[in-house]
């Protein structure tokens, strides 16, 4: 009878720890980071321009909504806006900024699924214009990380 409550005691114990075992595994993180060296250099026509810039973008894979903080130095910069192309190639802008000195935030709307493809397959780049350079001062491909 005590060999028997002793293994009864010894299994009811054992049961407790398993079922006490860690099941508070953390949540894969839905954000995935891009970032961007924006430079004269990448225009899809290089220019001579001394402006640089930089920029980081992170998309909530949840959400599908992005939010991109650029910086730069151009001087008096006259628009700005996330393209779609692929590196070397000029596209037609899909996400436009409202202000245009840095810092520039922006925070999109829920991407639809092609945007999203686009998105990881990094067709998108960031383009800050200038009076000088009308065409895209500085340009810089957004890379996943």
């Amino acid at each position: 009878m005590k060999t028997k409550f002793i293994s009864l005691a010894v299994f009811f114990l054992l049961s407790v720890l398993v079922s006490c075992s860690s099941d508070d595994d953390a949540a894969p993180n839905p954000n995935v980071t891009f970032k961007a060296v924006l430079n004269g250099a990448s225009e899809s026509t290089p220019n001579a321009s001394t402006a640089t810039g930089a920029s980081t973008l992170t998309y909530n894979t949840t959400t599908k909504i992005f939010t991109i903080t650029v910086t730069h130095n151009v001087a008096a910069p006259t628009n700005g806006h996330i393209h779609k192309g692929a590196i070397g190639v000029s596209g037609s802008p899909v996400f436009p900024f409202a202000a245009f000195a840095s810092p520039i935030t922006y925070t999109s709307i829920a991407l639809d699924a092609s945007q999203e493809a686009d998105l990881n397959s990094e067709l998108y780049y960031v383009n800050i214009h200038s009076a000088a350079f009308p065409g895209g001062e500085i340009r810089g491909q957004l890379i996943k990380q």
